[in-house]
C-alpha cells in the first residue's frame, strides 16, 4: 500500500516524496514577522532538500488563562496567511476550532489542521474532510495511537483523501508529557503519512502556571529520534525570539537555529541530500 498525501499539486508527502517540514510561529503576529519567517524556512528547506508548508494559527482557542493573548482572530488571520501563500509563495497550514470556521479557512490554506484536544470531534472533522483540502489531525494527548483509527475513519467517510497524522506526545501524569516512538509505525499503519511534532511534544501543560512552559533543549534529540524510527514530515514551531513570543515561547525553537536541527534530523534520519545521495534507510 502506498502511503501518500497530495497537499498541493506540486507538493505531496509521503511514499516516493522528499520529507516535508511543517514550521512557523506558533500564533500569528505581523505580516513581516510571518513573512520573515516563512522565507527562512522557504530557503533552508530547498538548501536542505525538503519540501515545506508554513503553519502559524490565527486564534489559539485553548490558552490555559483567560487573559492570554489568542491571536489575531479569525479574519486579520486569513488575511496574514492569504499574503504569506501570496508572498512568500509556499502552502500554508492554520487550525480550525469549529465547524463554522472551515468553508473560509479552506478558501485561504492547503492544510486544514485538527488541534488536538479537537480530534475526536465528529462534526469538526467531517467539515473538515468535506472542505476539499488536505487535513492534518494531531494525535490526542489522551488517546492510544490506535484509537486515531477512528478519527481516520470519520474523516474518510466525510470524504477526505488527503490525510496526515501528528504524533505530539502523551500526557505523563501532571503538566508533562513523553514520547512513545512505537507510535509513529502504528500511526502510519493506519494508510496516512505521519508527522512528528517536535515543539509541542517537549510542552509542559499549564507547568507555568497561567501558561505552559517547556524545554526546547530537547527537541534536536526527540526530532533525531523520530526521523530514525521513520516520519514523513517533521512539525517545529520557530520565532526569531522565542522568549519573546506571545504563545508557546518555552517550546518553541530559534529560527537561526532551524538549519541546523534540520540538518542533524536528515543525518539521523538517512534522509536523501539535495544532490540526491541517500545517507540510509529512513524507515
Amino acid at each position: 500500500m502506498t502511503v501518500h498525501a497530495q497537499i498541493t499539486p506540486g507538493l505531496a508527502v509521503g511514499d516516493g516524496c522528499p520529507p516535508a517540514l511543517i514550521a512557523g510561529p506558533c500564533v500569528l503576529e505581523s505580516h513581516e514577522l510571518s513573512l520573515a519567517v516563512a522565507a527562512e524556512c522557504s530557503r533552508t528547506c530547498e538548501a536542505l532538500g525538503l519540501s515545506y508548508v508554513f503553519k502559524a494559527s490565527f486564534d489559539k482557542a485553548n490558552r490555559t488563562s483567560v487573559g492570554a493573548s489568542r491571536g489575531p482572530s479569525l479574519e486579520r488571520g486569513l488575511e496574514l496567511l492569504a499574503a504569506v501563500r501570496r508572498d512568500a509563495g509556499v502552502p500554508v497550514l492554520t487550525d480550525v476550532h469549529e465547524p463554522s470556521q472551515v468553508d473560509a479557512v479552506a478558501e485561504v490554506v492547503d492544510v486544514l489542521q485538527i488541534p488536538a484536544f479537537l480530534c475526536r470531534q465528529t462534526d469538526l472533522l467531517l467539515a473538515a474532510a468535506a472542505s476539499g483540502r488536505a487535513v492534518n489531525v494531531k494525535k490526542g494527548q489522551f488517546l492510544a495511537p490506535w484509537d486515531m483509527g477512528y478519527v481516520v475513519e470519520k474523516l474518510e467517510a466525510g470524504g477526505a483523501a488527503e490525510i496526515l497524522l501528528t504524533e505530539r506526545g502523551s500526557s505523563f501524569g501532571y503538566n508533562a508529557l513523553v514520547v512513545d516512538f512505537r507510535s509513529l509505525p502504528q500511526l502510519r499503519g493506519l494508510g496516512h503519512p505521519v508527522v512528528f511534532d517536535a515543539t509541542h511534544s517537549v510542552q509542559a501543560p499549564g507547568g507555568a502556571g497561567s501558561s505552559s512552559g517547556g524545554q526546547r533543549e530537547y527537541v534536536p534529540h526527540l526530532a533525531r529520534a523520530a526521523a530514525a524510527v521513520g516520519i514523513d514530515a517533521l512539525f517545529v514551531e520557530v520565532h526569531p525570539e522565542p522568549d519573546r513570543a506571545p504563545s508557546d515561547g518555552p517550546n518553541m525553537v530559534r529560527l537561526d537555529s532551524l538549519r541546523g536541527l534540520l540538518e542533524g534530523v536528515a543525518i539521523a534520519g538517512g534522509w536523501p541530500s539535495p544532490a540526491g545521495t541517500q545517507g540510509g534507510p529512513s524507515r
